[in-house]
């Protein structure tokens, strides 16, 4: 009976976790968050080198889009050739959600990378961060997670203080308008739904962090082949580009190898810490980013940078601290109400003995 349900009711082979070809599945699940860790953070640091770097080059502003699509030609390769190394031959996930995934994938690389003709690197890694928040909300609604109190709270701090850096940007270096807030705000709503729905279905149907990308970029490629193609924007990027080849596909080559390492790594995190744990880490990253952006790339600095930036700092090691011990809305209020009586007892104890005091005298 047992061998019939089995048969008829099969459960999803949970792919081997790994980093590039290192397998890392027999590691406790706190090394794999610290190795995953470390490896996002070695290849997306020079990832957004790269992509600052590339927007340096003159009159590259308005080719965000083109950029985008020599990336995903880029990515498909590295994938194809990923799935032939490793043999990977038949597809888990349904070609309807790869198409969700892949318009999903390109809003968000599409986007970013548009949005840096408008506003400064830090400030749009900045408003990128803020994906925290849609990313708990997606949690919700998508899968129905439960997240608790610090969670939310993690999450306020790291937006406030996020908020407080963007503003001053806008004071020392005024570089963005509201083309550019309306362009990553739409990147922040595609990355929202992006990482769970991902992570939903690498669970569901058990796939390969190699086929997820190779469908997902092929797919997006050929989208934004069509729409640049009928809008005119495909022969202007190809002669851009053609003005200095080497240059030009030698950094899109760096840019987008350095990424689609990194985008292994981060979907292997989702798969063994979740999407919020992969979009904290994500997030870390990208304050690292911009104290890199500042050391190699010149730009005005005063302290609202510090202590903005202090507060995602805060946010993120709430965040941390959440995971080893949650706790519940119940709990947290508990402590608060625990905390209220104990300065209440210290407040009432000061003037009993103030009263006392001065009697006394």
């Amino acid at each position: 009976m047992n061998y019939k349900d089995n048969v008829l009711n099969p459960e999803p082979i949970k792919p081997k976790s790994s980093i590039l070809c290192w397998d890392i599945s027999d590691y406790s699940q706190t090394i794999q968050f610290i190795l995953c860790t470390c490896a996002v953070f070695i290849f997306f640091l020079l990832y957004g080198y790269m992509q600052e770097l590339i927007f340096t080059i003159e009159g590259f502003k308005h080719y965000g889009w083109f950029l985008t699509l020599v990336q995903f030609g880029f990515y498909s390769i590295f994938g194809l050739l990923e799935t032939k190394i490793r043999r990977i031959g038949t597809r888990k996930i349904p070609i309807k959600t790869y198409c969700l995934l892949a318009l999903l994938t390109l809003g968000t690389m599409g986007f970013s990378n548009s949005s840096l003709g408008y506003l400064n690197y830090p400030t749009q890694v900045i408003f990128k961060c803020c994906k925290l928040i849609p990313v708990l909300v997606g949690g919700i609604l998508i899968q129905g997670k439960k997240y608790g109190p610090l969670d939310f709270l993690a999450a306020s701090f790291m937006c406030i203080g996020l908020i407080l850096f963007t503003l001053a940007d806008s004071k020392v270096q005024p570089n963005f308008n509201s083309t550019g807030i309306v362009i990553i705000s739409m990147a922040l709503l595609c990355d929202a739904i992006i990482g769970n729905v991902q992570e939903k279905s690498m669970k569901n149907y058990g796939a390969t962090n190699a086929e997820v990308v190779m469908y997902s970029y092929t797919l997006g490629f050929l989208y934004i082949f069509i729409i640049m193609l009928i809008s005119g924007d495909l022969i202007d990027g190809i002669n851009f580009f053609l003005r200095n080849p080497k240059k030009m596909y030698g950094y899109a080559f760096i840019f987008s190898f350095t990424g689609y390492l990194g985008i292994q790594i981060v979907l292997t995190l989702v798969r063994t810490s979740g999407a919020f744990a992969a979009v904290t880490v994500t997030t870390c990253r990208k304050a690292v980013s911009i104290v890199i952006s500042f050391m190699f790339f010149s730009k005005p600095f005063i302290f609202q940078y510090l202590w903005s930036g202090l507060l995602v700092v805060l946010g993120i090691y709430l965040n941390l601290f959440s995971k080893k011990h949650p706790i519940s809305i119940g709990d947290f209020e508990n402590k608060i109400e625990a905390v209220y009586r104990y300065l209440r007892y210290k407040f009432i104890a000061s003037r009993y003995q103030s009263g006392r005091y001065l009697t006394e005298v």
